[in-house]
């Protein structure tokens, strides 16, 4: 088949490689987010797709909305048999859903129904998931909602963040969809309606979502920590400042701090949450790099009683 894939960020490069591979298909462009503005100097820079395309020699299209009528224009021209997506991070309307004769062909990092929105595997470790996965489906103007070709399974581990999980998904989820194109193609796949039941929503994180609330018990603390790493990071507050908590440690062996109230050892840092302990591995202060716990104790000379900002 003909395809244009659709993407944006690193998680999807891997599935757009899996498709440059293939000598079954043959990707002739990509539609990416305009060039967006990055690091200190805030200089537009290309996504991690666009560049990828770049350098492959492939076409890429930037539309500011995918209904712009000079995109629409040019998919028409291009005419893909099918158009595989991966975090391309913008709806697709009617207009533009009609022009490949097979569609577009979403991987989503999630084992649908469940976990439909922006942000699958994070509320996946946040809820404190066991197991998820990724399925491949036939996007529809529901918010995915379509039918499913294909998925595959991934254990959440225990220590695992959001990133941690995502980069497996992604290259194992990259794997599926270039299988969902073969079956597609030959006419082996027929997409399934998703069952009415499970279904659970998985809207962006936002940076308020990603407070810690000290006063819930420490397996919640440990779960919003590692859900919203790497972003946009969990954090507290320390006399008035805002204080990022990258990694902690469950400690049930300690149940003698107030939720909230901090304990320094000479090479450890805990802190009380609704039920037991934890320790903390790794924070960032306010303007300031990544550090371990212990050691941010000692520089700010944690006072006794002191706590985190409810």
């Amino acid at each position: 088949m003909r395809l244009v894939f659709a993407g944006t960020p690193e998680v999807a490069v891997p599935a757009l490689d899996a498709l440059l591979a293939s000598d079954r298909h043959e990707v002739v462009a990509v539609v990416t987010r305009p060039d967006a503005p990055a690091g200190r100097g805030r200089r537009l820079v290309a996504s991690p797709v666009a560049q990828r395309a770049e350098e492959a020699g492939i076409e890429v299209l930037k539309p500011v909305k995918p209904r712009d009528e000079d995109f629409l224009a040019r998919l028409r021209e291009i005419a893909p048999d099918c158009c595989p997506v991966v975090a391309y991070g913008a709806l697709l309307p009617k207009v533009a859903l009609d022009i490949p004769a097979r569609g577009w062909v979403n991987l989503h990092f999630s084992l649908l129904p469940a976990w439909r929105g922006a942000a699958p595997v994070q509320h996946a470790v946040l809820a404190g998931d066991e197991m998820t996965g990724a399925s491949t489906f036939l996007i529809e103007q529901g918010l995915d909602s379509g039918p499913v070709y294909g998925v595959l399974t991934e254990q959440v581990r225990p220590t695992d963040t959001s990133g941690d999980l995502l980069t497996r998904l992604a290259f194992a989820g990259a794997g599926l969809l270039a299988a969902t194109m073969d079956g597609i193609e030959d006419g082996t796949l027929r997409p399934v309606p998703q069952p009415a039941e499970g279904v659970s929503l998985a809207p962006k994180i936002e940076v308020e979502d990603a407070r810690i609330d000290w006063a819930a018990p420490a397996l919640r603390v440990d779960r919003v920590v590692r859900g919203c790493a790497p972003a946009p990071g969990a954090w507290t507050v320390f006399r008035g400042e805002r204080l990022k908590v990258k990694s902690v440690r469950l400690v049930t062996d300690r149940a003698d701090l107030a939720p909230g109230e901090i304990a320094a050892t000479k090479n450890a840092v805990f802190a009380g949450t609704g039920s037991h302990a934890v320790e903390l591995l790794w924070v960032q202060p306010q303007g300031k790099k990544p550090m371990a716990g212990a050691d941010w104790a000692r520089g700010v000379r944690i006072a006794a009683g002191e706590r985190f900002e409810a």
